[in-house]
């Protein structure tokens, strides 16, 4: 099976992000990526790929899955039914390894993050209120933010079961070596989003040529390189918009624009509105 790499972006001020999605039906793919992820279904059905274990999912289904994990959601619907959706919370990676995660109180969470190298999957009584705080976590933000996550962890450690998903995850020195590639690349776009990225330097930091380069990356992540570094940008401008109050020609200069015509241009074509659009809109 051949698996996608994924970077998920955390930015350096926060531990982690925390989004309600649309599950896409007919777009799930195999991936994995650096983070820790919690994710509940809000609506909709199927199966659920957790390293080597395949299950199903449906409503109120929550899973903690830990670093570099293959996993996929695939949807199973008619049409009547609402559009499936989910809470995903992504943390740092380096998240339990933090001076806050160092702390005799907080022990019982950094034992149940590393137990979830091969999935966990909870239910109980617990579930419906953890919904709630998941919901509300998704508008709120600094210090309300971190103490909702840390009442969903009591209450984590104290649901009814929690079961392991798949076994103790093995990933082959192929897709080993091949991870450690795509992420060098991600490294280093997330270290010089302010600058010009060329394809001859991120090529050269695999010993590619850029010709054969761009067939590596376009194989194991399923989109150009180009594709890849216009979302990281613009993903970037998203958190600059919605949490500073920079003015949108500086917040483009700082995610690699130094034209302000060609930030509005990508900028809407991801977003669908303009950066001025969504920045009122989110406020």
């Amino acid at each position: 099976m051949e698996y996608i790499f994924e970077k998920i972006y955390v930015p350096r001020q926060h531990s982690f992000i925390t989004r309600e999605m649309e599950l896409k039906k007919n777009t799930a793919r195999v991936h994995s990526h650096k983070n820790f992820e919690l994710n509940f279904i809000l609506s909709g059905s199927g199966k659920r790929i957790v390293g080597n274990n395949i299950s199903s999912f449906e409503k109120d289904d929550l899973v903690l899955l830990g670093p570099n994990l293959p996993h996929c959601w695939e949807i199973i619907q008619t049409e009547a039914e609402a559009p499936p959706k989910c809470i995903v919370i992504h943390f740092y990676e380096n998240l339990i390894t933090s001076d806050f995660f160092n702390k005799p109180e907080l022990e019982d969470i950094v034992n149940l993050l590393r137990r979830a190298d091969s999935g966990l999957f909870f239910s109980g009584s617990e579930i419906p209120i953890i919904k709630d705080l998941l919901k509300n976590l998704t508008h709120q933000q600094g210090l309300a933010s971190y103490i909702g996550l840390l009442q969903i962890f009591s209450l984590l450690l104290g649901c009814e079961k929690q079961e392991f998903i798949a076994q103790t995850a093995s990933i082959n020195t192929g897709f080993d070596e091949d991870f450690k590639q795509i992420n060098k690349i991600y490294e280093y776009v997330f270290q010089h989003i302010h600058e010009e990225i060329k394809l001859n330097q991120v090529a050269d930091l695999l010993n590619m040529a850029p010709g054969s380069f761009c067939r590596f990356f376009k194989k194991k992540t399923h989109q150009t390189f180009m594709e890849y570094l216009i979302k990281i940008r613009i993903g970037y401008a998203v958190k600059l918009l919605a949490e500073t109050s920079k003015p949108i020609s500086e917040i483009g200069y700082d995610c690699g624009y130094n034209n302000l015509a060609n930030f509005n241009h990508y900028f809407k074509k991801l977003m669908k509105k303009t950066p001025s659009a969504y920045r009122r809109d989110f406020r």
